[in-house]
Order: C-alpha cells, then sequence, then structure tokens
C-alpha cells in the first residue's frame, strides 16, 4: 500500500524513524520519503547512510504549525513519531514537554486535515496508561488528541490511529546499552531499579512492522498495542553479564514496577485480536459508527473479560535468558 505513496515521519532521525525507513525502501516504492525533524547534523548524518532519490529532509519542529502544513502538501501517510521522551528530562523541563507532545500532536492534526492526509498513525507509549509521570500524561493527553481528531474530520478521507508498545530493545535511552557500556567500563556490579521489576520487551524491527500492519488495519480512532513478550530485570542482569552481582537502586521518579499496556479501566473497550489488542475509542464519532471487532484486514477480535489488564507482570509470556540474548541479536540486525 506504500507503493508510489508519499510517505512522512516526524521525529524521523531517531531509532525508530531509521528502521522505518530501512524497512519502507527495503520493500516498497514510495514517491516520496519525507523525514521531518529540527536536528541538523542527525539530518546530514542519516543521508550518508539513506539517499535513494525518493528521499526528503525537511529542517522543521512540530510546535511550528505553519512549518508542518507547509510539510504536510501532497502527504498521503503520516508517522508521527517526534516526542521529548526522557522521563526526568520532562519532569524538570514540564513546559517544554507540553509543548512538543502536546501543542505539537495538535499542530500534526491541524496540519493533517489542512491536506487532507489519508492516514495519520501517532507513537503511544506504555507510560500513557495509567501514568504517574509527566511524560506519560502529555503521551495520554496525545493519545485522546488524535483519537478525538477522528471527529473533526468532517467530509474529508482523513484518519487517526495510535500505536503503543513498551521498551524496544536496544534504542536510545533504554537498559540495555546502558549495561553494555558499564561494562565495557569494566563495572563489577550493575544497577538494578527493583529486584521485581519487569517490562515488556520488543525489537524495532517488530515495533516498525507492528506500525505498518496497522496502516491496512486502521479504520480511525484505534489504539493498537502488540501482544509481545516480558522480561524480568534480573534475567536481564543474568543475560548480558553472567554471574555478574547487581546492586538495588531504587525505582526512580515516574518509574513503574510493571508496565501496564491495557489498562483495567479500559477492559470495556478493548479487543483481543490474535496477535494484538486494540483499545476502542471511549467517545462516538458523529460520521461514522466502526464495528471494532473486525478490521480492514478481516481480522476478528473479542472483547476481553471486565477488569482485565494486560501488564508486564501478570503476561503469561516471558523471555527466560537464552531469549533474551536471541533478541538482542535481533535487535541489531
Amino acid at each position: 500500500m506504500f507503493n508510489d505513496k508519499s510517505i512522512l515521519i516526524t521525529g524521523g532521525t531517531g531509532s525508530f524513524g531509521k528502521k522505518y525507513v530501512k524497512s519502507i525502501l527495503d520493500r516498497y516504492r514510495p514517491a516520496r520519503l519525507i523525514i521531518l525533524s529540527r536536528d541538523e547534523l542527525k539530518q546530514f548524518e542519516m543521508q550518508q547512510v539513506y539517499n535513494d532519490p525518493c528521499m526528503r529532509y525537511f529542517l522543521g519542529d512540530v510546535r511550528d504549525a505553519e512549518r508542518l502544513t507547509q510539510a504536510f502538501q501532497g502527504v498521503d501517510y503520516v508517522i508521527h513519531a517526534a516526542a521529548l521522551k526522557q522521563v526526568p528530562a520532562a519532569e524538570y523541563n514540564p513546559m517544554e514537554c507540553i509543548k512538543t507532545n502536546i501543542h505539537g500532536a495538535e499542530n500534526v492534526i491541524s496540519a493533517a486535515l489542512a491536506n487532507n492526509v489519508e492516514k495519520v498513525i501517532a507513537l503511544s507509549t506504555d507510560k500513557a496508561a495509567n501514568p504517574i509521570n509527566l511524560y506519560g500524561a502529555t503521551k495520554l493527553a496525545s493519545d485522546k488528541m488524535f483519537v478525538a481528531a477522528n471527529n473533526m474530520v468532517g467530509k474529508r478521507q482523513t484518519r487517526f490511529a495510535c500505536v503503543r508498545y513498551g521498551n524496544v530493545v536496544g534504542s536510545r535511552g533504554s537498559v540495555v546499552p546502558y549495561f553494555k557500556k558499564l561494562l565495557a567500563e569494566g563495572a563489577d556490579s550493575l544497577p538494578v531499579t527493583h529486584e521485581e521489576m519487569t517490562r515488556f520487551w520488543i525489537t524495532l524491527q517488530q515495533g516498525v512492522d507492528f506500525v505498518l500492519k496497522n496502516f491496512e488495519r486502521m479504520q480511525g480512532g484505534e489504539i493498537f498495542v502488540p501482544q509481545i513478550p516480558s522480561v524480568r530485570i534480573q534475567d536481564l542482569v543474568e543475560a548480558y553479564a553472567p554471574g555478574t552481582p547487581y546492586h538495588v537502586v531504587g525505582i526512580r521518579p515516574g518509574e513503574k514496577l510493571h508496565e501496564i499496556m491495557c489498562p483495567s479501566d479500559d477492559s470495556h473497550l478493548t479487543l483481543k485480536f490474535d496477535d494484538h489488542y486494540v483499545i476502542r475509542p471511549s467517545i462516538t464519532f458523529f460520521n461514522a459508527a466502526y464495528d471494532y471487532t473486525e478490521n480492514k484486514l478481516g481480522e476478528t477480535g473479542t472483547p476481553v473479560p471486565q477488569g482485565y489488564e494486560y501488564n508486564s507482570g501478570n503476561n503469561p509470556d516471558f523471555l527466560d535468558i537464552t531469549q533474551i540474548r536471541e533478541f538482542d541479536k535481533f535487535s541489531e540486525l
């Protein structure tokens, strides 16, 4: 569905954007593949690797509504990946996080509507489910905005959806590169926030593939959540540094013991498909009445039990130490 289409990704010089671009260029023949981001150095470095004739590099910030409206001209599909994501930085700089994650989301929605973009998918995060930190709260607000945007389309073709998943193995800011850095520096013990901590685990390629598939699945208003395995923090230490002791440093401000992707408060809205969940909108759209139990690929889902919560602690699928190492290999491909 991406052949001969114009695709734009905000924040496209990040880990997701690079893997996404590689996947698109390997599999499809887009008319234009546009990277919009604010860092000229990262764009220059990315151009040395990805310089296909269809590639375009636009300098711009999602905070700049006028720039987005200009950049979205003639675009068919948008992935909104730009965000301020560091939890401690958001706590110390709340207004900056709000400007990018909330006002930026509003600008993306407005620009998409102004240019009659066909489909928009916004990347969410597990931290948006029952948020306890500012970053999560801004992403929850963003999710709500993208869902509600389907009520603003009028007679336009534009549709909006969100994709939510947890920790990406090896991405910037994740624990794996941090552990590897400490070990390379000769650390004889690794820091662990809590012995019982668990996390969802997904490779960058899996995340990209999930987003691509949901462009085909989406009707508008869904929050898509993949069914993925969990890991225990103690198993991570053993996988990357067998026999190395750890020391407990305590849960950091705004951090959870277990990640949540489908909160129990949304169980009445949640559908379980073969390999993913869909959280339906809590509002009714005036211009459409979608039956989310069947998506555009013909896949069918069923309601989860009342009170059901999908979190990394109650997940039936946990990786063992060998599987964690295998995931690490996949993350480098």
